[in-house]
């Protein structure tokens, strides 16, 4: 890339590229993920009644990516966990997160500067990941962009993804968190990279890959660092992102619905207001009323009235027409 070239910027690209998460990176990992599990209500709890369902949350945590990745490929979602080394180092992790004496380890990593670096580190793994499940997705569906894009979202993003079988291990059930209803800031950055990484595989973004690994990553860390500091959930692209829902997903009045409404039935026993509604009506009494005299005035010179027409309906045959008085 010719920006990259001319900040001098190529070969720190590609060293970077070069980089091994093991076993530095893979710790900050790890710890960020069991903080983060930590810090959940009840988790606690959980840890003290039951050590093994916290053991295997936070495995779940640390290498759910992996496992809902392999799932997605019809693959041994076991497999992840076939690395002693790596499962090992986790258990450590977990062990010194939630047990350690004094609580030392979780509160040194609270501290704001290192939380900060480990964060950073943290973000730097999820660059590795999802151009990986890019990577694996690729090696089966070459031209399946859409399945690189979901593989490669679930391992960059998968411990948020499978959070409520997560939860299930703990004794939770909330299916109101899942993230497909409320998408967390590590899922959508998660599925912007997986989208990038795919077209570049495509060949459809013209980028070398070292290059989109650097601008992706000095984005995820940038973003991460300016969040914490600032105590705002809100990302770079929120503003764009709300403007998009609104213009494209977001209800909107319609001319059709305006004429239905319009059309709607009124309410029983309103009256018009229109001049024009009224005459008519007022000719057809008019004309009733004339009706009524001609006809009164041929039997005995009154009116009858509403109820005698109605007593005189409801006579009995019986009784041969003669009314009952008091």
């Amino acid at each position: 890339m010719d920006l990259l070239a001319f900040f001098n910027l190529n070969e720190l690209s590609l060293g970077m590229s070069k980089l091994s998460m093991y076993p530095l990176f893979d710790i900050a990992h790890y710890i960020v993920s069991l903080m983060a599990l930590k810090e959940q209500p009840g988790a606690m709890a959980v840890a003290r009644r039951s050590p093994f369902a916290c053991w295997f949350s936070s495995m779940l945590f640390c290498f759910g990516g992996a496992v809902l990745s392999n799932l997605l490929l019809a693959e041994p979602p076991v497999a992840p966990l076939s690395n002693d080394g790596n499962v090992l180092l986790a258990s450590i992790i977990w062990y010194l997160v939630f047990y350690c004496p004094q609580d030392l380890v979780y509160r040194s990593a609270a501290l704001l500067p290192i939380r900060l670096v480990l964060s950073g580190m943290k973000e730097v793994t999820r660059t590795w990941k999802v151009l990986g499940g890019v990577a694996q997705a690729q090696k089966h569906y070459k031209d399946g962009i859409l399945v690189m894009i979901a593989v490669g979202w679930a391992k960059g993003a998968g411990g948020g993804l499978i959070s409520n079988f997560e939860q299930l291990a703990r004794g939770v059930w909330k299916p109101e968190t899942n993230e497909l209803l409320n998408m967390s800031y590590p899922t959508k950055v998660t599925l912007m990279g997986a989208v990038l990484f795919s077209l570049q595989q495509c060949q459809y973004l013209p980028l070398q890959t070292h290059h989109l690994m650097f601008i992706y990553t000095v984005f995820l860390v940038v973003n991460k660092t300016s969040m914490m500091l600032s105590g705002s959930p809100s990302w770079l692209f929120s503003p764009v992102e709300g403007a998009a829902y609104r213009v494209l997903f977001a209800e909107q009045p319609t001319d059709l619905a305006t004429a239905a409404t319009s059309k709607a039935p009124r309410a029983p026993g309103r009256m018009p207001s229109s001049d024009t509604c009224a005459a008519p009506k007022q000719d057809g009494r008019a004309a009733s009323e004339s009706q009524n005299g001609s006809a009164a005035s041929e039997s005995d010179g009154e009116a009858p009235t509403e109820s005698e027409t109605r007593g005189e309906d409801q006579t009995p045959s019986g009784v041969g027409g003669s009314k009952k008085t008091d």
